[in-house]
């Protein structure tokens, strides 16, 4: 049975939006299971008054990552268009003062460096402030709601991949997530979620009996967000992680690496059923190394619930051991030049792995202490059984 979502379900909320001024915040993956038409036309084909759409990360049509993002006026309706990855990341007073009601309606992947919940969180403050009402469109988690894997955020850092002490893998839907913001900063909003239905915690894409519905433009299919999982880490460093190849987040290397030795190395690690590798050459059409090829390796999760994170930390470790003197962390200019890898882990617990001052058993008794603690916390936020 088919899980159906919260876009599919407007007509039973009519009293929300009929009357009503809309602001949408929205992009691509804002679309109807079948993919004949996106929220912004079930909202204008209804009858509804759209008078503003508002776009995350990657605009409404898919920008690279990390990109500005322009405003616009969308090419068909003419209704303004209003990018929250640019000078702003949250809706203006003035963007909202001719508005009733504030929309979103974005597929997430449930991943805490993943930037579309900060836009959500950062417009439900914004719309608290302007005394709007919130509505999320529910969008299953395709990671699912079991697996929480990761330490959580360290409450000490805050940026716009980052926040809110949630582990790396925090297993909320958007909707969950809005409410779970709610309460961790006890913002006072008039939020409403118009839930899923047919979809369980247990549920993973693979059950979900939907169509892969892209995220953004680097997570084209399910394989690339379960490793994407703990790759994101990746991001830290001067190895490619497969952007701009045909598979982004399953492929890892650079130009400097002998990936049999590597392979080798891997090979020697602990292994588990549920992954494969093999050697993998690559020539990036964007992102890192660009035009040059590289030698790494390829993974392929065999089951769905797989947690990569462990095997990207292993995989790090194994080139940064091997070549010290070629490998290299990333700072951000604009966090004071704080090292990525802290801010993408969410603590600096990942550079102490790297260099061999936290072992993976400490790791592993570290995430679950802080899942647990997350658990008992988010378990009044959950809407799924």
């Amino acid at each position: 049975m088919r899980v159906i979502l919260g876009a599919e379900r407007l007509s039973k909320y009519d009293r929300l939006f009929r009357g009503r001024r809309i602001g949408l915040i929205t992009n691509f993956s804002g679309i109807t299971p079948d993919w004949s038409r996106d929220t912004i036309h079930l909202l204008a084909d209804a009858g509804y008054h759209l008078a503003r759409i508002f776009t995350p990360e990657h605009g409404l049509y898919g920008a690279e990552a990390g990109s500005a993002v322009a405003d616009m006026r969308h090419p068909e309706l003419g209704i303004p268009v209003v990018s929250l990855y640019g000078e702003r990341r949250a809706p203006a007073a003035e963007d909202l003062a001719d508005l009733d009601v504030l929309v979103y309606d974005i597929q997430d992947v449930g991943l805490r460096y993943y930037t579309y919940i900060y836009t959500m969180c950062y417009s439900l403050r914004a719309a608290a402030d302007a005394g709007l009402p919130f509505v999320v469109l529910d969008r299953p988690d395709p990671l699912g709601g079991r697996l929480v894997s990761g330490a959580r955020m360290d409450p000490g850092l805050h940026c716009f991949v980052g926040d809110y002490e949630l582990p790396m893998r925090y297993a909320l839907t958007a909707g969950e997530t809005a409410r779970y913001y709610l309460k961790y900063t006890g913002v006072r909003a008039d939020l409403t979620v118009i839930e899923l239905e047919n979809y369980t915690r247990d549920m993973l894409f693979p059950d979900q009996g939907l169509l892969w519905n892209t995220p953004s433009p680097a997570l084209p299919t399910f394989a690339s967000t379960v490793c994407y999982s703990g790759g994101c880490l990746f991001e830290a460093t001067n190895i490619s992680e497969g952007r701009g190849s045909d598979k982004p987040f399953q492929i890892y290397g650079a130009p400097f690496i002998d990936m049999d030795a590597l392979y080798a190395d891997m090979k020697a690690q602990p292994q588990d059923e549920a992954l494969v590798f093999r050697r993998r050459s690559f020539v990036p059409s964007a992102g890192k190394y660009k035009g040059e090829l590289c030698f790494g390796l390829e993974f392929c999760p065999l089951r769905p619930d797989f947690d990569f994170l462990p095997t990207a930390l292993r995989l790090m470790k194994a080139i940064f051991d091997r070549y010290p003197d070629r490998t290299a962390l990333q700072s951000i200019p604009e966090d004071g030049g704080e090292n990525r890898l802290t801010v993408l882990s969410g603590g600096r617990w990942a550079e102490g792995y790297l260099a061999g001052r936290v072992s993976e058993r400490q790791l592993s008794e570290l995430w679950a202490a802080q899942r647990a603690e997350f658990e008992a916390y988010a378990a009044d936020v959950r809407l799924y059984p």
